[in-house]
């Protein structure tokens, strides 16, 4: 490790979030972590950073060190992006850098869309698709069933939400969070030497209706679970999440869209997604690629960003190959380097 990371709480009007941070002053950069993990993921990247950056990483609600405040799903991610709105405001950041990953992307992207001025420039890592996990079928985001049926709380693994709950840290059970991390968070050639405090991370996951993943609601329609009200897995449903018109918000920050070749979470093709599972035989009684194909997760993205470029902003598009679900971890050099070059960006904006 490099720089030394410090730990604090910060009292805002939504509540008390958990930070880890570098030493305070210089370039601020600010970082979001995605689903099923805290802070602690970005501790390696934190501590690479160079003298002259304030990195600043928060655990969203229900996960990490934060106080563990219910998700009203109706809202999409609103909850956390205003939790990291008011984070803002109390650590007085104007147009700070962001890394955003994963469903962490969702939360930045919301927070852009209703606190345009509030957001320098943007690295989305392995984002999720603007219109959510599951239940869609094309670029624009149309929904497979009107229920949105195939997303939210009842497509998680009920095995994997066990060994959470139970702070399992084995490796027995094919769903257990280290296994699962092992597969589907990076690579499978990803050498480890920091899987323990990765697993300490996942395993601070809060388990219930009000955050991961939250309850279900039975549906006529394949796979017969629908989205409901609370908690983490519907408010990225599509039933609730549409983020869109992030193409169209002004002023616009240049963006670095960076994604691994073989991502299996965030993919057109994603290992998690139903529509692809049914029609891997995974799930039973799919109903056939013209009534449920996999969500285009990739393709949605791209078709967002390339309005956000026709409408003034700039994007680039960085795929790393070989690289899974977080590029910080598998390929830490390449991705400070594309950190850094966003940080003169910020520089640009603010001379």
């Amino acid at each position: 490790m490099g720089r030394e990371i410090t730990e604090r709480d910060v009292d805002t009007p939504r509540g008390r979030l958990y930070v880890r941070e570098t030493t305070e002053g210089g370039t601020p950069l600010v970082l979001v972590h995605g689903n099923c993990s805290s802070s602690a993921f970005f501790d390696r990247l934190l501590a690479d950073l160079p003298e002259g950056v304030h990195g600043l990483a928060v655990d969203l609600r229900g996960f990490g060190d934060t106080e563990p405040l219910p998700i009203d799903a109706t809202r999409g991610v609103r909850d956390f992006a205003d939790d990291v709105h008011a984070l803002l405001d109390a650590e007085g950041l104007d147009r700070p850098a962001f890394v955003a990953h994963s469903a962490g992307a969702g939360v930045v992207m919301q927070l852009a869309i209703d606190h345009p001025d509030r957001i320098g420039p943007l690295i989305l890592e392995a984002p999720m698709s603007p219109y959510g996990f599951g239940g869609t079928r094309d670029v624009h985001g149309t929904p497979c069933w009107p229920d949105f049926a195939g997303s939210g709380g009842g497509t998680a693994n009920p095995d994997f939400t066990a060994g959470i709950a139970a702070g399992d840290r084995g490796s027995e059970d094919p769903a257990a969070p280290r296994n699962v991390l092992r597969a589907f968070y990076v690579a499978p050639d990803y050498a480890y030497d920091d899987e323990e405090a990765l697993l300490d991370s996942l395993l601070t996951t809060r388990i219930g209706d009000d955050h991961y993943p939250g309850p279900a609601t039975p549906s006529h329609h394949w796979p017969g679970t629908a989205p409901a009200d609370t908690g983490m897995n519907n408010a990225i449903s599509p039933r609730y999440f549409d983020v869109s018109s992030f193409a169209d918000i002004d002023p616009k920050p240049p963006v670095t869209w960076v994604r691994g070749s073989v991502d299996l979470i965030v993919s057109d093709t994603s290992m998690l997604d139903i529509g692809h599972l049914g029609a891997l035989g995974a799930v039973p009684g799919w109903p056939g690629e013209d009534a449920y194909p996999a969500q285009p997760m990739v393709t949605q993205m791209r078709a967002v960003l390339d309005r956000y470029a026709a409408g003034g902003g700039h994007y680039d598009e960085v795929v790393l190959d070989g690289i899974g679900h977080s590029p910080h971890l598998e390929a830490p050099d390449r991705f400070l380097e594309l950190v850094l070059d966003a940080l003169h960006d910020h520089a640009d904006l603010d001379a």
